[in-house]
């Protein structure tokens, strides 16, 4: 019944009778204990800023203490500087001792820039971190001669069917999935192509390698090539970092290879064949966390352990350029922050690194700055150097009119984005003075991932220098009738030449 008195009280009750009422006691009783507690936090900073200022008295008020002694030097030029600043008391009360006004006025200012570095972290607050997420296995897989497990993707048209074979070893963070990214199948198709990725030793669901170089990087692929059905020459397609192995299946597997196709591909930065200019045209454009990493991964290698722990094996998702310390473009940059990079970005990382193991990033990370075990220059087309002595004359003569050759004998073709920072122009500038045989396409104004990823137009352009005309997928002839009958013999032999020849 109180409580519904209490609610039926008249709105125009003087507000000094109800402060006098049932409500107001309980309220006015917590106000009171506010106010008091304020009242002491006050009176308490009051005296502690009275004891303070005793201490600075004491300190600065006698001739012979330490800090008077010390300060003293200063005191001719500090009078000097509140001399010249002297004029601004002009613009304060008159009634305002203008030491006391001066020290109201910093308190001011630092709790003003206080309360704009609270509010200006508040918006610009770091969204919540996205947790990688574990995907079920999914792969096709082939088993190698030494018992391991390669995992790969098959894209575009049929083995049989298809006109051009390419395959892509991927780069540093990535796996199977990459491939071409945003690539069509539609394109696929038109050209009569077969794209197939797959993952490196230790990514993906690929079985690690126990003591894995670039030579045994370029055998594994000659296996896989053979195991999936490509039992002609096949391209292979090296973008960034992938680069190196695809300079690996250059030097070990030529004949297995029709030509290759770079995209801003990696080569060692420490390399003795680097000119200065070179050199520094490279490591310039990087930052200086970058040249870190390099300079760990080229002396003390472990240690990268710490910092992938850190950041891509945490178990959450970040961006590339953090991770990586790169330095990007304007376009690169615009092309990270795009929904659907992001989406494939993180979703690559996610099955790059499933198993969990530093070993093979670190493995790559050594790899791009150690000994190849051959030089780029290996790769030049040029004729064999004859040796000395009667053996060597007399293999001269036998072969008259056959000259030989060292190298690589396809085409190499090499696009370079000419405002690439992860892989710089003066790196391919390099390539292209060891190798002057290969076609090199520089890309006015593209970074390191604008022309590769999701472009359309730039996939259409790349197919067409390397292939020409698009002519489809190749039609095979299909036997209605296989019965036994006479005559047919003749015919189906016939039948075998043309399939043969058009595989």
């Amino acid at each position: 019944m109180m409580g519904t008195s209490e609610d039926q009280y008249p709105r125009f009750v003087n507000s000094a009778a109800w402060s006098n009422g049932h409500h107001g006691s309980e309220t006015e009783s917590f106000g009171y204990q506010v106010r008091e507690f304020v009242k002491g936090v006050t009176e308490m900073s009051v005296e502690f800023a009275k004891g303070c200022r005793d201490i600075v008295r004491q300190s600065l008020g006698k001739e012979d203490s330490f800090m008077r002694k010390n300060l003293g030097k200063l005191k001719g030029p500090c009078e000097k500087v509140c001399g010249k600043l002297r004029f601004f008391n002009e613009y304060l009360p008159e009634d305002k001792d203008p030491l006391h006004a001066w020290s109201v006025i910093c308190f001011v200012l630092v709790l003003a820039f206080a309360v704009l570095s609270v509010n200006t972290e508040g918006e610009n607050s770091i969204p919540l971190e996205k947790k990688l997420s574990i995907h079920p296995l999914s792969a096709d897989r082939i088993l190698l001669p030494d018992g391991r497990y390669i995992a790969y993707r098959e894209e575009g048209v049929a083995a049989d069917r298809a006109r051009y074979s390419i395959i892509v070893p991927h780069n540093f963070l990535s796996s199977r999935l990459a491939g071409i990214p945003g690539l069509k199948a539609s394109l696929l198709e038109e050209f009569g192509i077969r794209l197939l990725t797959y993952d490196l030793p230790g990514f993906g669901e690929s079985d690690p390698h126990p003591s894995r170089n670039l030579e045994s990087s370029a055998l594994d692929m000659s296996f896989f090539a053979s195991s999936v059905g490509v039992n002609d020459k096949f391209w292979v397609l090296g973008y960034s970092s992938g680069g190196l192995h695809a300079w690996a299946a250059l030097k070990y597997i030529p004949d297995r290879l029709a030509g290759a196709a770079m995209f801003a591909p990696m080569v060692n930065p420490y390399d003795s064949m680097m000119t200065k200019g070179e050199m520094y045209g490279i490591w310039e454009k990087w930052t200086r966390k970058r040249k870190f990493m390099y300079f760990l991964a080229r002396r003390f290698p472990r240690s990268l352990v710490y910092f992938y722990r850190q950041t891509f094996l945490s178990g959450k998702h970040g961006k590339i350029d953090k991770w990586l310390s790169l330095s990007l473009g304007k376009r690169d940059r615009a092309l990270i922050e795009d929904p659907l990079y992001e989406e494939f970005w993180q979703r690559d990382v996610e099955e790059s690194v499933r198993q969990g193991n530093a070993k093979p990033f670190l493995e790559e990370a050594v790899l791009q700055v150690s000994n190849w075990g051959f030089r780029l220059a290996d790769l030049k087309l040029q004729k064999k150097q004859q040796g000395k002595g009667i053996v060597s004359l007399l293999k001269s003569f036998l072969s008259r009119g056959q000259d030989e050759y060292t190298g690589f004998l396809g085409p190499i073709h090499i696009w370079q984005g000419m405002d690439d920072r992860v892989v710089p122009p003066s790196m391919t500038d390099f390539v292209h003075r060891v190798l002057p045989g290969a076609a090199m396409h520089k890309l006015p104004y593209e970074g390191h991932f604008t022309y590769f990823y999701f472009c359309d137009e730039c996939h259409r352009q790349i197919f067409t220098t390397l292939f020409g005309t698009p002519q489809g997928p190749l039609n095979i002839a299909v036997e209605v009738d296989q019965s036994p009958v006479e005559g047919d013999g003749e015919e189906q032999e016939e039948g075998t030449f043309c399939n043969a020849t058009l595989n």
